[in-house]
């Protein structure tokens, strides 16, 4: 068995501003190697709000999946908010590989970074 069900992310920020072309962004990129598809929650914590734990995904089966922190909403069409720290549980009902990216255009010279998340282990 590759990937692990439960991940985290500690470090997340949706930039309020974007320059140029690009949008400021972030994603949380999922890899499914099994033969099912992966039914992916995600819930975002905060300093000083309750957490929201209603946004769901999907990854099929031997495929990738980006998804873009900017454009998800939750199942009451909420979304992420921007200009606010927060961390991201990832969990899903099979094995999945996760990794974190952020576009940040605020500036001319935009910043790219990208970094594994943190598995648990099921």
């Amino acid at each position: 068995m590759i990937g692990k069900q439960t991940w985290i992310i500690p470090d997340g920020f949706l930039q309020p501003k974007s320059k140029g072309d690009q949008i400021s962004h972030e994603a949380v990129c999922v890899l499914n190697i099994t033969e099912s598809s992966a039914v992916i929650n995600l819930t975002f914590y905060f300093e000083d709000r309750d957490p929201m734990d209603l946004f769901f995904s999907e990854c099929g089966p031997n495929r990738t999946h980006h998804i873009r922190l900017d454009k998800i909403t939750d199942q009451e069409g909420n979304m992420v908010p921007r200009n606010i720290p927060y961390a991201i549980k990832v969990e899903s009902n099979v094995p999945i590989i996760v990794q974190h990216s952020r576009l940040d255009t605020s500036q001319e010279a935009l910043a790219l970074f990208t970094t594994m998340a943190y598995a648990i282990e099921s």
